[in-house]
């Protein structure tokens, strides 16, 4: 089976990304979406009874939690036939308490928002998907706020073209393509070979075009000194879905998501980032 998780926080973007995992379980015949949240544990006092609330009021924010997210599941049976599950968790780490989830239960692909309905809840969802990629545990599949909700029929790989075998999990890659079943362009986006293609780029190529033969990618090769601008103007000419990158090796999520004059791709894009680590 195909574990989706998709964290809740009940902010228009987190179910936007609700919406999109839905549309992606369409394609998968065993898929399976988990909608996820973490609400705050209760604080206790120094002789350990808790303060200002009861076990019954703790029981009873846990099925408040519960409601909500049915309500979630309710919007989403419209979109697909998939198993949907909801899970409520209380704890006040919501990273490692996600993360133990992930690793006891065999998930495949994360669905999160970038940003929350408030000023404090772009804090809070911003801060923890990016917290959540650099922590490698599964791959992030990051939806902006105003991503459609569709499948990927395009989706752009970027790479830089050093040491493929150690930067790009090949086995990674393709169980994510397996699931859109789109056309690949694999793009580099390099402003110091004006000139030519080195013979070591020409070499790593040759590895990826092997190692992803069976889907018949499509290479590209931008020399333009402005990253942001070059990813912006391809996606929108090629109608790209979904953007594949490798955080932990590269800086392309740095890039991204420093604020900077430009257009920040992660929060101004149509486009979900697909953030799988090494």
């Amino acid at each position: 089976m195909n574990n989706f998780i998709v964290p809740i926080d009940f902010s228009e973007t987190s179910k936007n990304a609700a919406r999109y995992a839905a549309h992606v379980a369409n394609g998968v015949p065993d898929a399976h979406i988990i909608l996820y949240n973490v609400f705050d544990a209760l604080e206790y006092g120094s002789d350990s009874s808790p303060l200002a609330t009861d076990a019954e009021e703790d029981a009873s924010r846990k099925v408040i939690v519960e409601l909500a997210l049915d309500s979630v599941r309710t919007e989403l049976t419209a979109i697909t036939g998939a198993k949907i599950s909801l899970v409520a968790e209380e704890d006040n780490h919501f990273l490692d308490t996600l993360q133990k989830y992930v690793w006891h239960n065999n998930i495949q692909l994360i669905f999160m928002g970038i940003t929350g309905s408030s000023v404090l809840g772009q804090v809070f969802m911003g801060s923890n998907t990016l917290n959540l990629v650099r922590r490698g545990i599964a791959p992030v599949i990051i939806v902006p706020p105003h991503a459609q909700s569709t499948s990927a029929k395009n989706v752009m790989l970027l790479t830089d073209f050093q040491d493929i075998e150690n930067t790009i999990p090949i086995n990674t890659v393709k169980s994510i393509l397996d699931l859109f079943k789109p056309l690949l362009h694999i793009v580099n986006v390099d402003h110091e070979h004006y000139v030519q293609v080195t013979d070591e780029y020409k070499a790593e190529r040759v590895k990826l075009e092997n190692s992803l033969a069976a889907y018949k990618p499509e290479f590209y090769f931008i020399r333009l000194f402005d990253f942001m601008e070059a990813i912006n103007q391809f996606v929108v000419d090629n109608n790209i879905d979904l953007i594949l990158t490798f955080p932990r090796r590269h800086s392309f999520l740095s890039n991204v998501f420093k604020t900077t004059n430009t257009t920040k791709l992660a929060y101004h894009s149509h486009v979900p980032i697909a953030a799988i680590n090494a």
